[in-house]
């Protein structure tokens, strides 16, 4: 389904279920079909409204050919979830999708309940920077690099060191890879944020109760990085998912999905200060 917000922006999204609503946002780009295998059923089964959508540069949400910026894409977020009336929303996000969502949560802590950070940081290292910019860069330049390569090359970055080792299974994900690969200008502009600055010290006044999930073999926020976040932000909470890399979410699901669950049924209380909230039910944090 198709939206478009006040600025002319069409979003696509798909809207399955009833209960308290959860929105899922993927990492740079990745359509949100990644989430349909694992976490939709999963969190439907559990008794929520499931929400997911595709972020600006993704078709068939608009490509935002002409660039966009981070403030953009939460915007984005926001239309949407006043639009479906699903306030106030359970938010996870992976990768770019939790900078999206670490952002929303400073911007417009209204519409939010809870928010789970999923290979997350609050600042990226310097060689993540430098590659992200560097592939922005090879799609702007219309380099074609042979496909094999950029799937090799991808799942070296995403995968952990079990899904590498065992070749059938590593020979799905590279056909995956292959299939799957987005080198449009929308991708390119996410590329861009992808590489996040030094949002520390900001992160200090988000309002909202986070969960940090971090991956234990990630390449790109590895669990030193999701340890800081969950520090940064006032009484959000860190788990370490085993076994797996930047791609936790598909490589370990059920691991994943019970993670998420437990956390999104029994959320921390509104931080108030430094240090680990207690937990309350969703229903007496209202009163």
């Amino acid at each position: 389904m198709l939206m478009t917000t006040r600025d002319g922006i069409r979003l696509s999204y798909h809207d399955q279920g009833d209960g308290p609503p959860v929105l899922l946002l993927t990492g740079t780009g990745a359509p949100s079909s990644v989430w349909d295998l694992h976490q939709v059923p999963a969190l439907r089964a559990a008794g929520f409204r499931v929400i997911t959508m595709d972020n600006r540069g993704i078709a068939p949400s608009d490509e935002g050919a002409d660039g966009f910026t981070v403030d953009d894409l939460v915007a984005d977020v926001a239309a949407l979830l006043e639009y479906l009336d699903a306030t106030p929303c359970r938010v996870v996000g992976t990768s770019m999708g939790a900078y999206i969502a670490q952002e929303l949560a400073l911007a417009r802590p209204d519409l939010l309940d809870a928010v789970v950070l999923m290979a997350a940081c609050g600042r990226s290292s310097h060689v993540q920077r430098v590659l992200a910019e560097a592939e922005a860069e090879l799609i702007e330049q219309g380099t074609e690099l042979p496909p094999g390569y950029r799937a090799a090359v991808r799942a070296m970055h995403n995968l952990g060191p079990a899904t590498l080792a065992d070749d059938d299974l590593a020979a799905d994900w590279l056909d995956l890879f292959a299939a799957s690969e987005n080198r449009g200008p929308g991708v390119r502009a996410q590329l861009l944020l992808s590489a996040l600055p030094d949002r520390r010290e900001a992160y200090r006044g988000i309002k909202v109760p986070c969960h940090v999930v971090s991956f234990e073999h990630d390449l790109v926020a590895p669990p030193s990085a999701g340890a800081e976040l969950a520090d940064a932000i006032p009484g959000a909470t860190h788990r370490t998912i085993p076994g797996c890399g930047h791609f936790g979410y598909l490589e370990k699901p059920e691991m994943v999905n019970r993670e998420l669950i437990r956390f999104l049924r029994t959320e921390p209380a509104v931080p108030t200060g430094a240090g680990r909230a207690a937990t309350r039910t969703p229903a007496e944090r209202r009163v």
